[in-house]
């Protein structure tokens, strides 16, 4: 329960992130009412469901339901890079940046990475990072990682095209490719882009339930059935086996069937904030935004202190997220405190 100052309904405006919602009444029915099974057995009907559909919306041959993004990360890239291999992204990604190193804590490979200011592929850079296999000299490029959305630049959008042509040299030199897909929907509702098409330029994909679709918790590893089967035992030995979990599961078939169209409302949302605090609104691509400031964690606490909750993802950044329980009536509630503290 947050200690910031109540507003005038009672509840702070929270916008540090989109996993803080809450199932609604209707997902918590449909999670009360699921058929479950032992899911390490491989038994539980509402998780099997889960992943086929899941992986059939992508494409591919199976999908593991995990407890998070950041397991599904970790599973996914450690099927396709072995150890003492190489990982690129860009250098703020949720891999690199936000997973606690756990690639070369589970995984034993190591990272180097490109920069864009809006977190896209640069193909160029990663040709150049590129290093093939030399022999017992260097350590070889085993997978490029992209992230779609880009939380920490904003919640962009990488281009399908660029995401095309990323596939087109990565199969040419025999490295494969995962998708941190974690805000994979925003993309999706904000670009019109198929599912399909995304999943048909990646080996891997990580896809979350509990951000913009509102389910409290779950993700998926979607891939090659051999991947899907790897990583199944990887998750059990990570201590991810879960029971009836089916549960969750069920939240997270409520949420494709009730929540994905929806996530338009929020990327209004972001750009009615964005415009509020001097933020180009034309630069917001779905549901973040990443305000620059130079007193990050004073602008923090001085919004806290207005009822409106924000986030410091660095010294001089504030990120701004909206997401399934941030109402319009509450969204410009925290424009008219924002805008009044961005003006200070």
């Amino acid at each position: 329960m947050s200690d910031a100052p109540a507003a005038p309904d009672g509840r702070p405006v929270d916008l540090r992130s989109d996993t803080v919602t809450r199932p609604t009444r209707a997902m918590r029915t449909a999670m009360a009412e699921a058929e479950v099974g032992d899911d390490v057995y491989g038994e539980d009907p509402t998780v099997l469901a889960l992943e086929e559909r899941v992986a059939d919306l992508f494409g591919h041959e199976a999908a593991l339901f995990v407890p998070t993004g950041s397991m599904g990360n970790v599973l996914a890239v450690r099927a396709l890079v072995p150890i003492g291999r190489e990982l690129l992204c860009e250098s703020s990604s949720h891999v690199v940046r936000a997973e606690l190193g756990a690639h070369a804590a589970y995984s034993g490979l190591t990272t180097r990475t490109w920069t864009h200011p809006r977190g896209l592929v640069d193909l160029d850079a990663v040709r150049s990072l590129y290093a093939p296999d030399l022999g017992p000299y260097f350590v070889p490029t085993g997978a490029v990682a992209v992230e779609n959305t880009h939380n920490f630049a904003g919640g962009t959008v990488n281009p399908l095209a660029a995401l095309q042509d990323l596939r087109e040299w990565a199969t040419g030199v025999g490295v494969a490719v995962h998708l941190d897909g974690a805000r994979i929907w925003n993309a999706h509702v904000a670009t019109g882009t198929p599912l399909r098409e995304y999943g048909a330029v990646v080996d891997t994909l990580s896809v979350c339930l509990s951000k913009g679709l509102g389910a409290p918790v779950g993700s998926l590893v979607v891939g090659s059935r051999a991947v899907v089967d790897e990583s199944r035992v990887w998750r059990k030995r990570m201590g991810g086996g879960m029971r009836q979990v089916g549960i969750l599961a069920a939240a997270g078939l409520h949420a494709l069937d009730h929540h994905v169209e929806r996530l338009a409302e929020d990327h209004e949302h972001a750009r009615l904030l964005a415009e509020a605090v001097g933020v180009d609104p034309a630069g917001v691509d779905t549901n973040i935004v990443v305000v620059p400031r130079s007193d990050a964690a004073d602008f923090v606490l001085a919004a806290r202190e207005q009822g409106v909750l924000v986030s410091a993802v660095g010294p001089t950044t504030v990120r701004l997220v909206t997401h399934l329980d941030a109402t319009r009536e509450q969204v410009d509630r925290a424009a008219a405190v924002l805008g009044r503290l961005a003006a200070t």
